[in-house]
Order: C-alpha cells, then structure tokens, then sequence
C-alpha cells in the first residue's frame, strides 16, 4: 500500500507501474534527487494535485496489477 508520507524513490522501486501517474503531473524527473527525497504529498501539492486523490490513484494502480 502506497501513503502519501512515502517518498516517490521508494514507490517507484516498489511499485514501477506508478510511473505513468507521477509522469502524468509533469514528474518527468523521475530519477533526479528531488524523486529520492520528495514524498507523494509534496510532490503532489508541488505539481498541483491533491495527495489523498494521487494516493488513491496509485493503490489502485497497484491493486490491478
């Protein structure tokens, strides 16, 4: 399960499938130092989307995987 405390690095290694979503919200750094040490909320209140909504977009993503 994916919260929004945890920083996108370790989401994307957990979970690559959540790409498209943090790449959809103009995250096209993924592999930069902001992805290792940002956390889904800041990086979701940074590019302008509530973090609840980006988290339940990613556990659903991961859920139908």
């Amino acid at each position: 399960m994916i919260t929004k405390e945890m920083v996108i690095g370790q989401v994307l290694r957990e979970y690559p499938e959540t790409a498209r979503f943090f790449l959809e919200l103009g995250m096209h750094c993924l592999g930069c130092p902001s992805a290792t040490m940002e956390s889904v909320e800041g990086a979701a209140l940074t590019h302008g989307k509530d973090p609840d909504e980006l988290v339940a977009e990613l556990n659903k993503a991961i859920a139908e995987n």
